[in-house]
């Protein structure tokens, strides 16, 4: 369960208890870890896991079908050698998705041309050895501290078994930042290439590991890379060193301008109205995303999430304007800390997505660079998209 669920869940679980008050109902997941008091105040609730459930869910089970049912009920998650788990059966979302009416050949949709279907994810490793405010010491206390990670021949084996199942034609990791092991990514790259894989795929990195190993850069590329998740959070230099983030400005932009060397497509993640955030360094933020000029954006205005010692920032300067688990929404929709002009960052929102004439163009440009092999062609394309866009600059 996470944050934002909190409402549903607990309606689900009226609705259960009202149903058959003997059925046992157990809550695990993200909220469940960080806010285990909230979770266990429900008297409906009969057991609460916290952290990683795989061992100790299925262990639970068999106490209560052996009819030993644990007397506690908050049991703390062992955290498992992840090559030892079986594989998730995603027939169990692919069927719901049927049910529901979607005609789908694999258990999940694809969200951007550079990957088409049949597309899958897959999870190479849990945790985070980095330090963001945002989001640490919780993900700590759910995974661990650092990250755990799969072998690269267990990641192989998962990737032929969804090839059998569900011949896919790309797809993502949905690691916090996979590249933070680079000889890992290159022993994953050799071996995904020698397999026979062919198959585009996304994943998630950080600006200044990408800026210092631009040789595992292209080697992902050779292997099938064509997008990265990068959060760049922010265009101020001090408000990243209060997220404890770990880059900066002129390493997130030469981040983006590596990614444009490679023709990596740039997924931007990055939030307004942080605590001490001022309107200029608001600013900051969109001039970068106009210099950045990522494929796709993906703001969000911050929102204080339990676990994270930025939420307990708020908690200890009065800030956070939370009032209940629907206001966790990330998408920007309302205010969610004190002292901000949200008209202005709602402005802001929509500038930093804006993009500049020049950026138009330059993205037209690198397009018919992929797509005409011909010098003729190109210069005859390119004469006809200025020309285009000059006269629409004009009027």
């Amino acid at each position: 369960m996470m944050s934002v669920d909190f409402n549903p869940v607990m309606k689900c679980i009226d609705i259960i208890k009202e149903i058959d008050p003997n059925t046992i109902v157990v809550v695990g997941g993200a909220h469940a870890t960080l806010a285990t008091g909230e979770v266990l105040a429900n008297p409906k609730i009969d057991y609460v896991v916290t952290g990683e459930g795989e061992i100790t869910f299925p262990n639970l089970l068999s106490a209560i079908q052996n009819g030993n049912p644990p007397i506690q009920r908050l049991l703390v998650g062992e955290r498992p050698d992840l090559d030892s788990l079986p594989f998730p059966d995603r027939d169990l979302f692919l069927n719901e998705w049927r049910r529901a009416g979607y005609d789908l050949s694999s258990p999940e949709a694809p969200f951007v041309p550079e990957l088409p279907p049949p597309f899958v994810t897959l999870i190479a490793g849990r945790g985070c050895r980095y330090n963001c405010s945002f989001c640490k010491p919780g993900e700590d206390l759910i995974f661990g501290k650092g990250t755990r990670r799969r072998s690269v021949a267990n990641i192989i084996a998962e990737l032929k078994y969804l090839l059998e199942r569900y011949h896919f034609n790309s797809f993502m990791f949905h690691d916090d930042t996979l590249t933070e092991d680079r000889h890992w990514v290159s022993e994953f790259c050799r071996a995904y290439r020698a397999a026979g894989f062919r198959a585009p795929f996304f994943c998630q990195s950080r600006a200044e590991i990408i800026v210092q190993h631009e040789d595992m850069v292209a080697e992902m590329v050779k292997a099938g890379l064509r997008g990265f998740f990068i959060g760049f959070e922010s265009g101020s230099d001090r408000v990243l060193r209060f997220l404890r983030k770990g880059t900066t400005r002129a390493t997130n932009i030469a981040a983006a301008d590596v990614c444009k060397r490679y023709g990596i497509a740039i997924w931007a993640n990055y939030m307004l109205g942080l605590p001490t955030e001022t309107k200029d360094e608001v600013l900051e933020t969109v001039s970068m995303l106009k210099r950045i000029d990522p494929d796709y954006y993906s703001p969000a205005f911050y929102t204080p999430h339990p676990g994270s010692d930025l939420y307990n920032y708020c908690l200890e300067h009065d800030l956070s304007l939370i009032t209940d688990h629907e206001s966790y929404r990330r998408n920007p929709t309302e205010p969610k800390i004190k002292d901000h002009d949200y008209a202005f960052l709602n402005w802001a929102l929509a500038e930093s997505q804006r993009r500049t004439w020049a950026n138009g163009v330059n993205r037209k440009a690198r397009h018919i660079l992929k797509r005409y092999a011909s010098p003729r062609k190109v210069i005859r394309k390119l004469t006809e998209v200025t020309g285009a866009a000059l006269g629409k600059n004009e009027t």
